[in-house]
């Protein structure tokens, strides 16, 4: 009765590891240790099933060592483990089984006795195989019905702890997407994208304008073209805020900006594994947009490899993340964006004319700032205002201030307005912008100032403001076509030092 009473003991010792809050791999360590106690081995190995493979994942006993913790086991040269598994009962092996031809799965690992104490515990879900747990002993017997019948408790309770596992990896996955998609939501976004838009006057964004909100009550997908920092990607946000999808995730990915061989990773996750440096699940773009909207933005750089999957997406709904074969199925809006001219490249092989018809089931095409002056003014107060509800300012436009941006061809579009007047809010901390304050980098001849009345800043400094500049008209992206690298005729190695020098990401 006093025995009976110490194994009660011990299997209430190893239930309580089921609902640990340690880590697994603890838990599961711990719990070979406390079987010990009722079951006697000297060696005992947790394998987990892959595939058709199973893979030590925990070992305990005086026989455990480096040889048997990376110890795998094939399925099919094993038969016996095979049918323990398909059977779901422990199997005490026996001196006929160690005999066979298919032999000991530590023949050529451990130096045993053939006869000795051995048992193949398996590990099973509801409709699941887990996986094995062996016990060897170096005695020559073989395991009692007792023992087996404990063995086969011990063995449903683990099965337990790794389901429960199993499930709390997932609904942490699930919490992390969730983490995501509400960080997504409630990032500070400044002034509405609606706002930004509808405060336009000019013929050309009313137009724009009034289309977008047309599409935007619709799920088809919108094409937006126009030039570098020419507001695409507000214009996006501002179609997602005029949808029904305005309270669900709003994601964007700069398809240029990401290096070719991680932009599927990035657009559908990957499994892992899946490629070296893959050293979890991770969940991509599709899966934190869904329900809501995806902005693809400068579409055109993305690599003909990823462009069949993302065609399929747009056709089904469904894709398999890097390294998965499971598909998973998402409700995604997909706005794509880009400033290079998508029917040259088709003509160039490097856009599939395909894929271009389905992005560009409405297209618009937004006008760049210089064909909008008369939004100009109100546009640049819009800015001030927004810098200033972050604690500075306020500040006015002098009239020559005015002048001189109504005067500037903006070549890098609302982009550079911003950056212009976010310079000049450093140089004058509230008050009056003047010519002066807007910076040496948006001069021009037809500007209104001469150069004589521009002040002169170290050549470090104008250095740091051309490279700002040059990241600012390219976007972000380095390398390749329409590259800042590209535009300022040195080698990308050459421009990537520079940036490090000025500390420019």
């Amino acid at each position: 009765m006093a025995e009976l009473l110490d194994y009660a003991s011990d299997l209430k010792e190893i239930a309580t590891l089921t609902t640990g809050t340690d880590s697994l791999d603890r838990r599961l360590g711990s719990a070979l240790y406390a079987l010990r106690a009722v079951i006697p081995y000297d060696l005992a190995v947790l394998y987990r099933l892959e595939d058709d493979v199973l893979v030590p994942q925990v070992s305990h006993g005086p026989l455990a060592n480096d040889a048997t913790r990376g110890h795998r086991l094939t399925l099919g040269k094993f038969p016996t483990v095979r049918r323990a598994l398909d059977a779901g009962r422990p199997v005490a092996l026996t001196e006929e089984d160690h005999d066979s031809e298919e032999g000991d799965p530590y023949d050529g690992v451990l130096d045993l006795p053939s006869g000795h104490a051995c048992m193949v515990i398996p590990l099973l879900s509801a409709d699941e195989q887990l996986g094995i747990i062996t016990l060897d002993r170096a005695a020559c017997e073989t395991y009692s019905p007792q023992a087996v019948a404990l063995a086969d408790v011990y063995g449903q309770l683990i099965s337990t702890a790794l389901m429960f596992a199993e499930q709390g990896q997932l609904l942490n996955r699930y919490r992390k997407q969730l983490e995501r998609q509400n960080k997504v939501l409630t990032e500070p976004k400044g002034h509405s994208a609606c706002r930004k838009l509808e405060l336009a006057t000019s013929p050309a964004m009313v137009h724009f304008v009034g289309l977008a909100k047309q599409v935007a009550q619709s799920d088809l997908p919108v094409l937006i073209q126009g030039e570098t920092g020419a507001g695409k990607e507000v214009a996006a946000r501002a179609i997602h805020e005029w949808s029904s999808r305005g309270e669900r995730p709003f994601v964007s990915i700069n398809c240029a900006a990401i290096p070719e061989n991680l932009v599927e990773s990035e657009l559908f996750g990957h499994k892992k594994g899946a490629f070296s440096g893959a050293i979890k699940d991770r969940q991509g773009r599709f899966v934190a947009a869904n329900g809501g909207t995806l902005l693809l933005d400068e579409v055109g750089d993305m690599p003909l490899s990823t462009q069949a999957k993302l065609l399929r997406v747009l056709q089904e709904g469904t894709f398999e993340p890097v390294g998965s074969d499971k598909s998973v199925r998402v409700d995604v809006r997909v706005v794509a964006a880009s400033h290079v001219d998508l029917r040259a490249a088709i003509e160039q092989g490097r856009f599939r004319e395909d894929l271009y018809y389905r992005l560009a089931a409405f297209p618009l095409a937004l006008p760049p700032l210089r064909e909008r002056k008369e939004d100009l003014l109100e546009l640049a107060e819009e800015i001030l205002r927004a810098i200033a509800a972050r604690g500075r300012g306020p500040w006015t436009l002098s009239p020559s201030a005015r002048d001189y941006l109504l005067s500037y061809g903006w070549p890098g579009n609302v982009r550079e307005l911003i950056n212009a007047l976010e310079r000049a809010s450093v140089l004058v901390p509230q008050g009056t912008i003047e010519v002066s304050h807007l910076g040496p980098t948006i001069a021009e001849p037809s500007a209104v100032s001469s150069p004589a009345k521009t002040p002169l800043i170290s050549l470090r400094a104008a250095e740091r403001l051309h490279l700002e500049r040059a990241l600012d008209a390219s976007g972000g992206k380095i390398y390749g076509r329409g590259g800042a690298a590209e535009m300022l005729d040195v080698k990308p190695t050459t421009l990537q030092s520079k940036l490090r020098k000025h500390g420019l990401r």
